[in-house]
């Protein structure tokens, strides 16, 4: 290399050297996957207090089918959280995306046995379809913020996985909402839980799926460069 194209490359690197800003590494995954349940059980909490727990939400969780259906959202909620804070950096494995389906599985398990004590309690009206709009709207309304925080929070990790990012990320938001709005709105058989709880989350987790670049691209990287 001649003397003038060493100094011309020596001056390059020097520019690039002084153009570069301190870029603040992210928080580790639990710490903010925590962060965002806080977040997560400030706003469900705002909305429960708001409409008032129902009066025969604590007699319902004497009965193992609410316990277990309860508890079951919940924990698909908080799997499904750590697993998008891990699955979004490219140095953990793409199978911590898979950290939700046990959650998931015993609260589907909890559902079909909910379902079972109700015709077993109530026979075919048991399985009578009804309409609960406002259960669907609720759980679609409070998932908006929770999703929109959660977003925020992993705007780096757009071209990293982007699919099962925001699928998890959805599938946490939409689980606890569904959390919450049992505490307010109850409905008269575990069917409806089914189809009106888990059309809500199919919605919501589909479509983030579908969006996802789109959603990600609301949330782009800060010009500092600085996590969330």
């Amino acid at each position: 290399m001649t003397e003038t194209g060493h100094t011309r490359t020596t001056d390059l690197i020097a520019q690039l050297a002084a153009d570069v800003r301190p870029v603040r590494p992210l928080r580790p995954p639990m710490l903010r996957a925590l962060l965002w349940l806080a977040v997560a059980v400030l706003v469900i909490g705002t909305v429960v207090g708001a409409f008032g727990i129902r009066p025969d939400f604590m007699t319902e969780m004497g009965e193992t089918h609410y316990q277990l259906e309860w508890a079951g959202s919940l924990l698909t909620g908080i799997l499904a959280a750590v697993a998008a804070f891990h699955v979004s950096l490219p140095d953990r494995p793409r199978a911590w995306a898979l950290l939700p389906l046990p959650g998931l599985a015993f609260w589907l398990f909890s559902i079909g046995y909910g379902c079972m004590t109700d015709w077993v309690r109530l026979g075919p009206q048991g399985f009578a379809f009804g309409v609960s709009f406002f259960c669907f709207r609720s759980i679609l309304l409070i998932s908006i913020p929770l999703s929109l925080v959660l977003l925020a929070m992993l705007r780096l990790a757009g071209p990293v996985r982007p699919v099962a990012t925001i699928a998890s990320g959805m599938l946490a938001a939409a689980a606890l909402s569904a959390c919450g709005v049992s505490m307010f709105h109850g409905d008269e058989a575990t069917l409806m839980v089914l189809i009106w709880h888990g059309g809500a989350v199919a919605l919501l987790v589909g479509l983030g799926t579908l969006l996802n670049r789109r959603l990600f691209g609301l949330f782009g990287p800060r010009p500092a460069g600085q996590a969330g």
